[in-house]
């Protein structure tokens, strides 16, 4: 059966969210999430390389596959990430250094997020074609952007609240994600492409 592609963009921003459903980006959400304006930064950010490099990475695998070099893969799908995000890194130093600044030692680390490879090996082992890759990538970017900024408008509320010390930081966060993959669950009856 094939799924169509408008399925695909918003069962991965909704019922198969790369955070709520996979856990993947974890490290960068959690560190991130603190302020709205800097997750969304960095949500966008995702966003815009997801996009581009599952694209890259569809086509990457094409010709890997053509050559029978599929063995090579993870390699290359890393390389490509690699690349482009370091071209990014640079365009925001030149031309949003506000935002380059406020990300930080984020912004390269978007190369190693679990979620950037993770989608691209999702695309491939569900054999997507060009438009399912598409609309998965920027599904899949969208929805880690929203997880990223609900988190962070949560824990700035929790900023005013008065939390116990053992659960301040990562604990609080950990269990406002729990909280949230579960309310995400409730999607799940709608469409799965997992």
């Amino acid at each position: 059966m094939q799924i169509s592609p408008l399925v695909i963009f918003f069962a991965s921003i909704f019922t198969s969210n790369m955070i709520f459903s996979n856990f993947l980006g974890m490290c960068s959400f959690i560190a991130v999430s603190k302020e709205v304006e800097t997750a969304a930064g960095l949500g966008l950010a995702v966003t815009f390389v997801l996009s581009i490099t599952t694209v890259l990475n569809y086509f990457m695998n094409q010709l890997l596959v053509s050559l029978g070099l599929e063995y090579l893969s993870y390699i290359i799908f890393i390389i490509v990430i690699a690349a482009f995000v370091q071209v990014l890194e640079m365009i925001l130093e030149r031309y949003i250094p506000n935002l380059y600044y406020a990300l930080g030692i984020f912004l390269p680390l978007i190369t190693v997020n679990c979620a950037i490879l993770g989608v691209t090996l999702f695309m491939v082992a569900r054999d997507y074609n060009f438009l399912q890759s598409l609309m998965f990538g920027i599904g899949s970017g969208l929805g880690w952007a929203l997880a990223i900024v609900c988190m962070a408008g949560i824990r700035q509320k929790f900023r005013e609240k008065n939390i116990p010390a053992g659960l301040q930081g990562a604990p609080i966060t950990l269990i406002i994600t729990g909280i949230m993959a579960m309310a995400f669950i409730g999607f799940s009856g709608m469409v799965s492409i997992q």
